[in-house]
């Protein structure tokens, strides 16, 4: 996964970058809040953003409303780091500013992987929704829908698998009168023609 890194303080972007390394993700660094913001405009596959509260420039919670404010795009997880207190005042200026997850200085490695699992899962589900609100490829002969990996499926199969939603086959009142009832009519008159066999 590929995560932008914000902190000013050397030391402890550091040790950010040491643990994000660890866990074998792509990374982007940056010292401030205006750099990070520039950086995103030219990587529009990051996905998660681990910031610091506390930068010169644009601060954290800045960098993550203009975030949320851009238009298009995918979704991004944005986890605040912050030596500040945690108390239930500053979580709620981060939740309100769009902030995903709040984590406390001296930073945890097994917190931050924590985070970061429960980030995947998120912006997995999120790539599921966009493509299912969005528009979606669909063959205009077999009604195929091509999925993230490029494959052609059928749609009851797509949906399925994203919603656990099944399906009952039936026909809508315009088909009917449109598709069945002449279809019906005309195995009639066809029956109909035929003679009969003979006893």
């Amino acid at each position: 996964m590929k995560i932008l890194a914000v902190e000013d303080n050397t030391v402890a972007r550091a040790v950010l970058l040491k643990f994000l390394h660890r866990l074998g993700h792509e990374i982007i660094e940056a010292y401030d809040g205006d750099t990070a913001w520039d950086l995103l405009q030219k990587n529009a596959d990051v996905r998660v953003i681990v910031s610091d509260w506390n930068l010169p420039g644009s601060d954290g919670l800045s960098l993550c409303r203009k975030i949320r404010d851009r238009a298009g795009g995918d979704y991004a997880y944005f986890i605040l780091v912050t030596g500040t207190d945690a108390s239930e005042k500053n979580r709620e200026r981060a939740t309100d500013a769009g902030v995903d997850d709040f984590l406390t200085k001296p930073l945890n490695f097994n917190e931050l992987w924590t985070r970061l699992r429960v980030a995947e899962r998120i912006l997995r589900y999120t790539t599921h929704v966009r493509q299912l609100e969005g528009l979606l490829p669909i063959c205009i002969h077999c009604k195929k829908i091509r999925d993230e990996k490029n494959d052609w499926r059928q749609v009851e199969g797509y949906v399925r698998e994203r919603t656990g939603a099944d399906f009952s086959h039936c026909v809508c009142p315009d088909c009917r009168s449109r598709v069945v009832v002449p279809e019906l009519e005309q195995a009639k008159a066809s029956a109909a023609k035929k003679p009969l066999p003979a006893v």
